[in-house]
């Protein structure tokens, strides 16, 4: 059992409550929505998001009703994003099982997603917070920010780290910042004591993303994902990165030609994992993972020691050290 199934263990009882309130937040008298909607939690994820949540919400005060609320919300949003863009990048497979576009269609896909938005958008309005609700609504437009500026620097073939940490920031980091700070307000927790639990959420959303880049590099089925799977869809993450901005290396020019073209064979993204790992890529990806998490325990340290305080700890170092 890892650390984080612990933790998962040890708030069962809020767990199994969220669980309840998502099935009602989905029930629908569509018999086509009830498959679909079936289909996708029989799916569900490893449920971080809602756990921390959660755990802000006990970093301040008791969990209430508003905090389960809250976390569905989260969870909702976040697998409406996953539906919506496993359309856009037409993926077939998602944590190792076929994905509603593939198993329905698109027009299907993108009503089940829109449907999981409208969802979650009730669940923030029923805990009657209006910052709750501001929160979720932010959310939900820098997720789709961060997508329309990954799209744009495929495109324009920005290799730039700067303006990769801006996406995932967006992307993926966004979602982890609202969590702590519905599971705070969720509790009455008073806006001048979130700064410093903002940016240890950031932080946790970009280790996170990072690390889910660096298995695109690697073959292994527990991921659910093809290996280069990022290159293919035009996503040129930190190792590469890296790797390009070593203009030592005399591969370099033909890897920056090689990313120039509009479709990438089987070859080319060979060669481009090849590129990014033997120039060391994969290590300044981990070592940058480690440099952040220093920057977020400081910051969580701010807050007095609680059991809240130091699963939150071993949820940062659960996802930097995760295998899938």
């Amino acid at each position: 059992m890892t650390t984080f199934d612990q933790i998962k263990k040890s708030i069962k009882p809020e767990l199994n409550a969220l669980g309840k309130k998502m099935e009602e937040a989905l029930d629908s008298s569509n018999s086509l929505m009830g498959s679909v909607i079936t289909s996708c939690l029989k799916t569900k994820g490893k449920l971080i998001r809602p756990v921390i949540v959660i755990l802000a919400a006990k970093l301040f005060g008791e969990v209430n009703d508003k905090t389960i609320s809250s976390a569905a919300a989260v969870e909702l949003l976040h697998n409406a994003s996953l539906i919506h863009d496993d359309v856009v990048d037409e993926s077939m497979i998602r944590r190792g099982k076929a994905t509603v576009n593939s198993r329905w269609d698109n027009h299907i896909a993108v009503i089940v997603g829109d449907f999981y938005v409208s969802s979650a958008l009730k669940q923030a309005i029923s805990t009657g917070d209006i910052r709750i609700v501001n929160s979720l609504a932010s959310l939900g437009r820098l997720l789709s920010l961060g997508e329309i500026d990954q799209i744009y620097n495929a495109r324009e073939h920005l290799l730039d780290e700067k303006a990769y940490i801006e996406v995932i920031s967006r992307k993926t980091a966004s979602l982890f910042v609202s969590c702590v700070e519905m599971g705070a307000y969720s509790v009455g927790a008073p806006e001048a004591n979130l700064g410093a639990l903002r940016k240890f959420a950031e932080i946790l959303g970009l280790c996170f993303q990072i690390k889910d880049d660096i298995f695109d590099y690697f073959d292994d089925e527990t991921i659910g994902k093809p290996t280069g799977n990022d290159l293919r869809e035009g996503k040129i993450t930190l190792p590469l990165l890296y790797a390009l901005s070593r203009k030592d290396l005399p591969e370099n020019r033909r890897m920056k030609d090689l990313l120039k073209k509009d479709d990438l064979d089987k070859e080319d993204i060979d060669a481009l994992i090849g590129f990014a790992k033997s120039a060391g890529g994969i290590e300044y990806a981990r070592k940058r993972m480690a440099k952040l998490a220093e920057e977020a325990n400081k910051a969580l340290d701010t807050y007095p020691p609680s059991d809240a305080r130091k699963d939150l700890k071993e949820i940062l170092e659960f996802v930097i050290e995760r295998e899938c």
